[in-house]
């Protein structure tokens, strides 16, 4: 009763929301006044989509970093590894090593391959239109649910950092976030969109480095102490389920049961495989002149980002001794509190005010990218090449990509309100699902294997979309547990709450059936010859690649 109690009156009093908003207000009006900076030399469609490839690698890299560190990342594996450990940091493993894969597999070739979009290299060798609306239709569909997830998770957020209660109150700060996506994209195009990211990881990166400076400081610069006073706070816990947990070894989220291992496993490979299929992180591959700095950037993001996973073992695992996991699961927002509770307990006022403008900043950066991804891929994919039938101009092209931000902004805005106090972490694993299963096979094929046509394309892509969407519907995520979407229901036939371990292995088998059961679809000598020659030496990657 008495942790209730001090809980309460710490999630009243943590930082002054004032503060909060001031400091969110300032990053908004540097970052709004170098966006519309960057705007004035936005002249073409290549400006609008790629930033005219006019960013160095280490740039480049530092907005992957910007793009890729979301919201769950810094609150979500922080708020897991103060409550569960060494099962949480799992998540900052699987997130890293997933850009092993895209760095051998995909950014070199991509980024030679293409020109503004990842239908342009799943196309390039196949027939144009069905094979651009399935990567379109699949690029718009893990748009849509990481851009729901970061919507919703704003609402969240701001429960606890700026005591805004009530669905009301949450619902106009997602309006306002997403109001700030669509002009930030409307005014900037990818430029200004690069700079926002480029600002956010600078800011990210180096916030959570001053705090994971400060923890250690206050463990004699000992990561042993640390981990020895977490599992001291997890052990003396007032619930006996979180003080009967040994959070410096396996097995505290994901022991137990076979299907909890499995559920595990399933989640790893979506999440390892996802990143090399995300439509937002593939078209950050076009912002650069060469494909030499395609590469420089993928390492300079691996460099960023594996630090940043890094920050978070110390930052877990000092919320879990400093701030301990009772008032961390009992302060509104659960484990995603455990990052602005630790700031508050080591630099009050002041450095949590930081920390919430960081987290708010990460959300706005994120969904910034997502809108000028998809509306991309739908003014260049579906509009220019499946509906005119590339008989339109690129003027056109940005024209139609503007009107399809403001459109996708008001649909976020909707549906995060609507999501909001749900069930979200699923839409996020969902989204890496999709990517993984509709986009990397048929990526892979597309680059590597000179015999992939069409059939094989589209029923990997279309394949992988429907049953990784199909499977999340009729799983545990969805219905059948306490913590499901709609918990009153029961509909749950898929005992995973990730699909990855179905989904991902049957989208690669369709793309090599459906190839080899149509063996007169060879496609032109020429064509695959020319792919060949510009993926791997980058000749021709600036001109158009429709035909």
């Amino acid at each position: 009763m008495n942790t209730s109690v001090h809980t309460t009156t710490l999630a009243a009093t943590v930082g002054s929301p004032v503060a909060n908003i001031a400091i969110f207000a300032a990053f908004v009006a540097v970052t709004m006044y170098i966006v519309i900076r960057a705007s004035k030399n936005n002249n073409s469609a290549a400006d609008f989509f790629t930033g005219g490839r006019g960013f160095s690698g280490p740039q480049n890299g530092i907005a992957i970093a910007g793009d890729y560190l979301s919201a769950a990342s810094f609150l979500g594996i922080a708020g897991a590894i103060a409550v569960y450990g060494y099962d949480g940091f799992l998540y900052s493993i699987g997130f890293l090593v997933a850009w092993l894969v895209a760095l051998l597999l995909v950014a070199e070739l991509l980024r030679n391959t293409g020109k503004f979009t990842m239908a342009d290299v799943l196309s390039f060798r196949l027939k144009q239109r069905p094979v651009r609306l399935a990567a379109a239709i699949s690029t718009l569909a893990v748009s849509l649910f990481y851009l729901l997830a970061q919507m919703a998770g704003a609402g969240g957020l701001v429960a606890l950092l700026l005591d805004i209660e009530g669905r009301v109150g949450q619902s106009i700060v997602i309006a306002v976030v997403g109001a700030l996506m669509i002009v930030y994209v409307l005014i900037g195009g990818m430029k200004g969109t690069t700079w926002v990211q480029i600002i956010k990881a600078v800011l990210l990166i180096s916030g959570a480095a001053i705090m994971t400076f400060i923890v250690l400081a206050k463990f004699g610069m000992n990561l042993s102490s640390i981990l020895g006073a977490a599992q001291d706070a997890i052990s003396s816990s007032g619930s006996e389920k979180v003080a009967s947990r040994d959070v410096l070894a396996p097995g505290a989220q994901y022991g137990g049961s076979l299907e909890s291992k499995i559920n595990f496993l399933s989640l790893a490979i979506a999440l390892v495989l996802g990143t090399a299929g995300l439509p937002h992180v593939l078209m950050r591959f076009y912002t650069v002149p060469t494909a030499k700095e395609a590469r420089k950037s993928v390492v300079w993001a691996i460099a960023l980002i594996g630090a940043f996973y890094l920050f978070t073992l110390i930052l877990g695992y000092g919320a879990a001794a400093l701030v301990g996991p009772d008032k961390i699961l009992a302060a509104a927002g659960g484990q995603n509190a455990a990052a602005p509770l630790l700031a508050f307990e080591i630099g009050g006022v002041v450095l949590l005010g930081i920390i919430s403008a960081v987290a708010f900043a990460t959300i706005l950066a994120v969904v910034a990218g997502l809108a000028i991804t998809a509306s991309a891929s739908f003014a260049h994919d579906i509009y220019a090449s499946v509906i005119k039938r590339n008989k339109v101009s690129e003027d056109d092209q940005v024209r139609v990509s503007r009107y399809t931000v403001v459109v996708l902004g008001v649909l976020g805005i909707v549906l995060g309100i609507l999501a909001n106090g749900q069930n979200i972490a699923f839409l996020v694993a969902l989204a890496f699902a999709i990517a993984a299963a509709a986009n990397l096979p048929t990526i892979v094929y597309s680059l590597y294997w000179k015999r992939f046509n069409t059939r094989g394309a589209l029923w990997s892509m279309y394949g992988g979309l429907i049953s990784t969407i199909l499977l999340i519907v009729f799983s545990p995520a969805v219905s059948g547990s306490s913590t499901a979407m709609i918990p009153g229901a029961d509909f749950a036939w898929f005992p995973l709450a990730n699909p990855g371990i179905v989904s991902i292995p049957l989208a690669f088998v369709l793309g090599i059936v459906g190839t080899l059961t149509s063996p007169s679809d060879v496609g032109t000598p020429e064509r695959n010859a020319e792919m060949e020659v510009r993926s791997l030496t980058g000749i021709g990657a600036e001109k158009a690649v429709q035909h």
